[in-house]
């Protein structure tokens, strides 16, 4: 009876692995939008993660859109592929955030290959931008995948409060969040500026942390020699 017992827990525990295993293989078959930072006007390296072909089929292009809160982003450079913008015009000049108008803005970057993407292979491609500055918003990129044979639309976008696995073909995405305290930007040197405050006191000296850090060390020395010589009065 134990042993059935134990079988049948194994077996359990077997297949809830195999489902999360699939739940993952599902996940990470979309096209994902993954920033460096999300914070309210900072500027972010954004990377398009593309794992797999069109059912089979060589990937020969990647078109990511920018949502309309964005109005420029630089592509990095990736050796295999070709990279073109396509500009959008307005009606009117837009107005920024820094007083500044202009009249376009890129509205998408392709990404074509020089050599087709096997189909059992990834790849990644990286824009930088300057997010919004409302915090909360959520930025979508509707991902254009094209093959030698057929294309994948990544633009579905799942109603509010869904899950990203809930379309079939979800578009890149995520939310900017609240900026920085002390730095508008939300930019590395705030960050700069945490772990160097998590290492000095106010008054610029060295923080509590690490005096006890170096008293527990010197304790540790001096019951180790305690012990050393007891041992030798024992010999």
């Amino acid at each position: 009876m134990r042993f059935s017992r134990t079988l049948k827990s194994t077996a359990a525990i077997g297949a809830t692995a195999g489902l999360m295993m699939l739940g993952l293989g599902a996940a990470s078959a979309h096209v994902t939008a993954t920033p460096t930072e999300t914070g309210a006007g900072a500027y972010s390296l954004v990377t398009f993660s593309v794992g797999h072909g069109c059912d089979g089929s060589p990937t020969t292009a990647v078109t990511i859109t920018l949502p309309e809160e964005l109005n420029d982003a630089t592509p990095t450079v990736n050796p295999n592929w070709a990279i073109s913008k396509t500009m959008e015009k307005f009606d009117s000049p837009r107005t920024l955030a820094n007083g500044s108008k202009i009249s376009e803005r890129v509205s998408s970057i392709t990404y074509t290959a020089k050599t087709p993407l096997d189909a059992h292979e990834r790849d990644a491609f990286t824009l930088s931008v300057q997010l919004p500055e409302a915090a909360g918003t959520t930025l979508n990129f509707p991902t254009l995948q094209k093959c030698e044979v057929g294309q994948t639309d990544w633009k579905e976008i799942p109603a509010a409060g869904a899950d990203h696995d809930s379309v079939n073909a979800p578009a890149p995405a995520f939310v900017v969040s609240a900026a920085v305290a002390g730095d508008g930007h939300g930019g590395h040197d705030a960050t700069a500026s945490t772990e160097a405050a998590a290492h000095t006191t106010d008054d610029g000296g060295t923080s509590w942390a690490a005096w006890v850090g170096l008293g527990a060390g010197l304790a540790g020395l001096i019951l180790g020699g305690l012990a050393f010589l007891r041992t030798g009065r024992k010999a």
